[in-house]
């Protein structure tokens, strides 16, 4: 259900508050949310294009959580938990790879078939009587849609992903993403914030024009949000008629336009698809890309992206994508000084909670959503470290009772 869909909120009787401030830099507060949150939600891990060939994998880890997907003989995705059965070592290594025939636990040598099925466990002998279909990788749940690869490590409240994101559905296939390509390595870095930091700057573009003059000069007298009851969201900008202030948008809109097949009302827009909780898939007429935050320690972020291209383009459409990469570049770095500065006033005794405008609606719905799963959040104080998870599921039970 679509619970907005325009900038301006329709009337001023809305909680204009957001979370605690004790919720930014709580480490038992963040074991929870890596249980109901980011355990249980589907992660994107990247594009069945970065793993195109037989035996190619990417590693995905989280919390105390790692996996690996790595495509088999039968040309099929499969996930599974990165962890050898035989004393937990990793299997694979590195954020990508390539497995000639076998995964191979660098620890003692046990091998593995690219299904996850056990070959072989070294000096075989030494194992008397072992059942060896007993042994397998464990899988973890990996769903592919549009091209992306997902994973899930408990089961959650989202379906399948091509349900969870039919209302958006259409519109990111007309840009045909199964076909894309990377444009490198994925991308990490490490942010001395709180995730929700992160994405609370994300979630909203009332601080485009002051804090992104190319974002600004690009589309930002157009900037529209859609909000869904789910989590989802999408905030579009379509490019302001007279954009080119800055040198890089000036040369960017004398460029872009994307491939004729492309529909004509998506050739001159960017779009923000934001997957609960911690995702985003960004469409622009050169480019797929995904970004998602994903808690390192209370007060710490791993930033995990990448950018997928046309398997062919002009040489314009290349320049394009350059401009657009700069100033994607340019507003990364001016929201990481937001982030930095948000999170740190939450410890001052100045700090008392957020006053959000119309504009900022995404950052409430963001928070409300997670309440759903984390009724805690709804405390001013903190409880005791040792409580945190008992008082949660007292007032989870009470909600639904």
């Amino acid at each position: 259900m679509k619970l907005e869909d325009t900038n301006l909120a329709a009337a001023n009787d809305w909680d204009r508050r957001g979370l605690p401030g004790w919720a930014y830099h709580n480490e038992a507060l963040l074991k929870l949310e890596t249980q109901e949150l980011f355990l249980s939600h589907w992660q994107i891990v990247g594009h069945v294009n970065d793993i195109p060939k037989t035996g190619d994998y990417l590693t995905f880890d989280i919390a105390h959580e790692r996996a690996v997907v790595i495509r088999g003989d039968d040309g099929v995705i499969r996930g599974f938990h990165n962890l050898c059965r035989h004393r937990g070592s990793r299997v694979v290594v590195g954020d990508s790879g390539h497995c000639k025939n076998a995964m191979v636990c660098p620890f003692h040598g046990w091998v593995y078939n690219l299904d996850g099925t056990l070959r072989g466990a070294a000096r075989p002998n030494s194992y008397v009587g072992m059942d060896r279909s007993q042994f397998g990788l464990k899988p973890v749940e990996t769903d592919v849609w549009m091209g992306f690869v997902f994973v899930r490590f408990r089961p959650g409240p989202q379906p399948s992903m091509a349900e969870y994101m039919k209302p958006f559905a259409q519109e990111i296939a007309a840009y045909r993403p199964e076909e894309m390509v990377p444009t490198g390595k994925i991308w990490n870095t490490v942010l001395p914030v709180n995730w929700k930091s992160v994405r609370d700057v994300d979630n909203e573009g009332y601080h485009v024009p002051m804090a992104h003059p190319g974002l600004q000069d690009l589309y930002g007298a157009s900037y529209v949000d859609t909000l869904m009851d789910d989590g989802l969201n999408c905030a579009k900008g379509t490019f302001n008629a007279h954009a080119g202030r800055t040198w890089s948008v000036r040369n960017y809109v004398k460029l872009t336009g994307g491939p004729d097949w492309l529909p004509e009302d998506l050739r001159r827009v960017w779009s923000y698809y934001g997957l609960f909780p911690n995702g985003v898939i960004v469409t622009t007429p050169e480019t797929i890309q995904f970004y998602q935050e994903l808690p390192k320690g209370p007060e710490s972020s791993v930033i995990r992206s990448m950018t997928y291209r046309r398997p062919e383009e002009t040489r314009a459409q290349r320049v394009a994508r350059y401009l657009a990469f700069r100033i994607d570049r340019d507003t990364y770095q001016e929201d990481t000084q937001l982030s930095i500065w948000s999170n740190e006033s939450m410890k001052s005794s100045a700090f008392d909670n957020f006053h959000l405008s119309d504009l900022e609606r995404g950052v409430r719905a963001h928070h409300d959503h997670m309440r759903k799963f984390l009724p805690i959040l709804n405390l001013e104080k903190a409880p005791k470290d040792e409580e945190m998870e008992q008082v949660n599921t007292a007032l989870r039970e009470t909600s639904v009772n």
